[in-house]
């Protein structure tokens, strides 16, 4: 059975850090694309970031770029977005993305951005 698991979010101030995991079980993450997306309340799921599985380049949107870092620890199986000089406009629950199968979504995990 292929699972994605988020963890890692929570409230942070304003230029703040923070670490999200994506850990992966049922497939091997290294051979697949990896996509985080988010979704702030009343708007639409965008795509954050994207790691390819092949090369290992990646994807970000231009309002991350500079300040979000994707990641992949192959032996946990587990890809990471480090998230620094957070704004309060960051502030969504976050998904991770794998193109498994008919594709495969975590449950999701809040991050708040607020002073």
């Amino acid at each position: 059975q292929v699972t994605l698991v988020e963890s890692g979010g929570g409230l942070v101030q304003p230029g703040g850090s923070l670490r999200l995991s994506c850990a992966a079980s049922g497939f091997t993450l290294d051979d697949y694309a990896i996509g985080w997306f988010r979704q702030a309340p009343g708007k639409e799921r965008e795509g954050v970031s994207c790691l390819s599985g092949s090369d290992g380049s990646t994807y970000y949107v231009d309002s991350v770029k500079g300040r979000f870092t994707i990641s992949r620890d192959n032996t946990k199986n587990t890809v990471y977005l480090e998230m620094n000089s957070l704004k309060p406009e960051d502030t969504a629950v976050y998904y991770c993305y794998a193109p498994v199968g008919l594709g495969s979504w975590g449950q999701g995990t809040q991050v708040t951005v607020s002073s």
